[in-house]
């Protein structure tokens, strides 16, 4: 998730150290700990709805609403970075990419907070809203690379097509 955006914002950017941001993570985890809902009956018998409902009511386990979307928004965010700095891919593909994930993005992020309770330790609960900031996060930096330093992130030099997006 942070593979390209967090060097350059470490290096270029410089609002925060890494330091920093480690202690705002573990301060976040902790708070999201402490307010962590109370769990659920593990083993409660799921109704017969389809899945994306079920997921976005709360009414599925958190690791099948978690990983799932977890590893194809990672793969998709890889995918249109690194085309994106090889210069196979325009800054307006990128900025398309990037608002075809928003909608789902809200999606998932509505069931990882709805169904957290439906875990077995609030440790797992706490972790996976973590990552819904951390997602927050990756699109503000995102947001700001694109803004502000598009020179850093793309290949404007091999972007013919789409040149005037680079300034």
């Amino acid at each position: 998730m942070f593979l390209y955006s967090l060097p350059l914002f470490f290096s270029q950017v410089g609002l925060a150290s890494p330091f920093e941001l480690l202690l705002i993570c573990m301060a976040l985890f902790v708070i999201l700990l402490m307010t962590a809902p109370n769990l659920a009956d593990f083993n409660k018998k799921q109704t017969d709805v389809s899945y994306l409902f079920g997921s976005w009511s709360g009414q599925f386990r958190l690791v099948w609403v978690f990983w799932p979307y977890f590893i194809i928004l990672n793969a998709s965010l890889y995918a249109a970075d690194t085309l994106a700095k090889m210069g196979l891919l325009t800054v307006s593909s990128w900025d398309d990419v990037h608002l075809m994930l928003l909608l789902p993005i809200v999606w998932w992020m509505t069931a990882i907070w709805r169904c957290s309770t439906n875990t077995q330790f609030k440790f797992y609960a706490a972790g996976a809203r973590l990552m819904t900031f951390a997602v927050l996060f990756e699109y503000s930096l995102k947001l700001l690379l694109r803004i502000d330093y598009p020179r850093l992130f793309f290949g404007c030099e091999e972007l013919l097509l789409d040149y005037g997006s680079c300034f």
